[in-house]
């Protein structure tokens, strides 16, 4: 049975970040990636739909080691996935990544102070193989590869046309003149609307509410400047200090006055569609602003898509599919070639892996969450998740740091095990959801199953990067609740 100091769970943006995390501030530990696909990337290798782009800055989506160097800052999928192959050639990353390995399950023993893997083999060529580990970094995201949220539409099957989810786009799909709808109103379907609305007949954005948007040019004029004049890494500080800052101030602002910042938001919707564009059917959510996320729109493609005549957005619910398309609870009928569903994602925990401790399942919604990163009573496992309200990979970052200091302080203690303990005065403290505040579907399905939050450092999942630097980076690992224990043999 193999050993390693450190398995890292998923080869994406944040598990190959936290390899070269590692690689820098514990040089010495050996570690492995399992990566349940056959290719880098994660997300950027996954998803293939047309115009895949991040949804925030790579400035800040970007690792804060290596800079992003390309013009554009909103960047497309194959630019990002590159990036991301790019690290892990520039660190020497992929001796360590065992492809097509998917971690089914993981049990913890103290008196070995081991995690045991069982590892199964996602391309039919192996028998399945069990490795050993002392810590776990989980980095495999948030959602199910294998299965996204698809709801069932009565009549669907008469459909005679093509219907699927953009997770699982065709490779030969041909849209070219075709009579499109797309169903949903994130940030999937605002990409898809502009991407495929030149090549269509039409195409239709069909929502059951609207979201908001925002534009933004896709080029950052200051970064590009700066590149021109300073060092590399510090026009990249810099330009990724003012995206932090930008993002923050704009996150407080929707929670100290929402209301202005609701009208700031659709006055930019009226001033680039028209006064006759009826925007409060089409574009004005019943929540206040970043209640759900904003949709990012780059250089307005979405309103340019509209006023074209090639695209339109419909606001109704679907009665049922028919042979032809979509008959609306209004009467309506929509008709169409191709029906795609951007009905959003299914979440996981943890990858859906089974953890036991010791003998003895974990149950996480009965733990709480320490630091947004750790649980309660369950030893040397790390999660990787970042923010709904920012870039991914600022906390990816802030994660994989404090992973070598737990390890670097282990070895300077001469212990092999670090695990999170409710002091006594934490027994009684409020309970709060483990992302609070946040309405979206996708989070409000699985919410129960997730760990809790308490109302006081260090059992919070912030969702805020200036106060996850102090409590992360710069907070002591030795705080009351941290346990060092299991002293070497």
């Amino acid at each position: 049975m193999s050993h390693f100091d450190v398995v890292i769970v998923g080869a994406g943006l944040s598990g190959i970040g936290a390899a070269r995390h590692l690689q820098h501030h514990c040089p010495g530990k050996t570690y492995a990636i399992l990566e349940s696909r056959a290719a880098i990337g994660g997300t950027w290798d996954l998803y293939r739909y047309p115009g895949i782009r991040s949804d925030s800055d790579m400035h800040t989506l970007g690792y804060n080691f290596k800079p992003w160097r390309a013009a554009k800052a909103i960047a497309d999928g194959p630019s990002i996935r590159d990036y991301v192959v790019e690290t892990a050639d520039e660190n020497g990353i992929h001796p360590h990544i065992r492809f097509n390995r998917r971690l089914e399950a993981a049990a913890w023993s103290s008196d070995t102070a081991r995690w045991t893997l069982d590892v199964s083999c996602t391309d039919g060529g192996e028998e399945a193989e069990t490795i050993s580990c002392n810590l776990m970094l989980m980095c495999s995201g948030y959602y199910s590869y294998e299965e996204p949220y698809r709801p069932k539409f009565e009549g669907e099957e008469d459909f005679e046309g093509l219907m699927f989810h953009p997770q699982l786009w065709p490779e030969d799909l041909d849209y070219a003149g075709k009579r499109v709808v797309v169903i949903g109103s994130g940030a999937t379907a605002m990409t898809l609307v502009p991407a495929m609305a030149d090549a269509v007949e039409h195409i239709t954005m069909l929502q059951r509410s609207p979201t908001y948007v925002v534009s933004r040019p896709d080029r950052d004029v200051i970064a590009n400047t700066l590149r021109k004049f300073l060092p590399e890494m510090l026009a990249y500080r810099i330009t990724r200090f003012k995206n932090v800052e930008m993002q923050r101030r704009v996150y407080e602002r929707t929670r100290t006055a929402p209301a202005k910042v609701k009208k700031f938001l659709l006055d930019q919707v009226r001033k680039a569609l028209g006064p006759d564009y009826d925007v409060e059917k089409h574009f004005t959510p019943r929540y206040n602003p970043w209640d759900q996320r904003l949709c990012l729109i780059p250089n307005g493609d979405l309103y340019a898509a509209l006023k074209s005549g090639k695209a339109s957005v419909v606001t109704d619910h679907i009665d049922r599919i028919t042979k032809k398309g979509i008959r609306l609870q209004s009467g309506d009928e929509l008709d169409a070639d191709i029906i795609i569903t951007a009905t959003g994602l299914n979440m996981k925990v943890l990858g859906g892996v089974q953890f036991r401790v010791d003998g003895e399942p974990v149950q996480f919604p009965d733990t709480f969450t320490y630091k947004g990163m750790m649980y309660s009573d369950v030893p040397n496992l790390v999660q990787t998740f970042g923010y709904i309200n920012a870039s991914w990979t600022l906390r990816a970052d802030l994660t994989a740091e404090y992973t070598c200091r737990l390890l670097n302080r282990m070895d300077e203690l001469g212990v092999r095990q670090c695990t999170p303990r409710l002091r006594d005065e934490d027994r009684g403290m409020r309970t709060r959801p483990w992302i609070d505040g946040f309405s979206a579907g996708y989070m409000q399905r699985v919410m129960h199953l997730f760990p809790k939050q308490g109302d006081r450092e260090p059992w919070l999942n912030t969702q805020n990067f200036s106060a996850d630097k102090k409590m992360i980076r710069h907070a002591p690992l030795e705080d009351g609740v941290m346990q060092f224990d299991n002293p070497r043999p």
